[in-house]
């Protein structure tokens, strides 16, 4: 699981990277010509907040489907629970990170929709800088916590990992024991 998640977080990261890039590049967009970059600065911003979400989203369905096995397995081979009760650790850490990321992806996309000239649309008077630079602000915040929160989500995974097969060893020595296949 750990490899997979490296590669759907780097596409994720990479996205939103290639979209505060493409913003970084906008001068002015109340400008015709300027109207291409826009689009492609909204489009990768879009894409990449839809992937960094979707990859949030496998890595907590991940520890509810591997939490549910270890809490079954735990009670059918009558182990301890700390395998289990060290997994709703991890999950329960990660949900925090998760939920903040996914808040800071949706705060960044509307701090990006009041930076449009053409929305009516504004926090520049209750935050007391531009929309822009607070649409910039807003994105740097977001892909620096998204990456300590991709680091944090791959620490857990292996660690889970480690759980799994520790749960694995345990179940096979338990059958070898009653002598049943294993």
């Amino acid at each position: 699981m750990s490899r997979i998640f490296l590669t759907l977080s780097s596409f994720a990261t990479l996205a939103l990277c290639i979209a505060f890039v493409l913003g970084l590049n906008v001068d002015d967009p109340k400008l015709a010509a300027e109207a291409s970059a826009v689009d492609q600065h909204i489009l990768f911003g879009l894409g990449g907040m839809l992937f960094a979400t979707l990859v949030h989203a496998i890595v907590f369905t991940y520890f509810m489907g591997t939490g549910r096995w270890l809490e079954e397995t735990s009670k059918a081979y009558q182990l301890p629970v700390d395998f289990h009760e060290e997994n709703r650790k991890l999950k329960f850490n990660l949900l925090l990170r998760i939920t903040a990321c996914l808040l800071l992806l949706i705060m960044t996309g509307a701090l990006g929709g009041a930076a449009d000239p053409a929305s009516r649309l504004t926090f520049a008077e209750t935050f007391g800088s531009s929309d822009a630079n607070l649409h910039l602000a807003g994105a740097v915040v977001t892909i620096l916590f998204n990456l300590q929160t991709s680091f944090v989500q791959f620490r857990s995974i292996e660690r889970n990992g480690e759980i799994i097969e520790e749960v694995l060893g345990e179940v096979q020595r338990i059958r070898t024991e009653k002598g049943l296949p294993v």
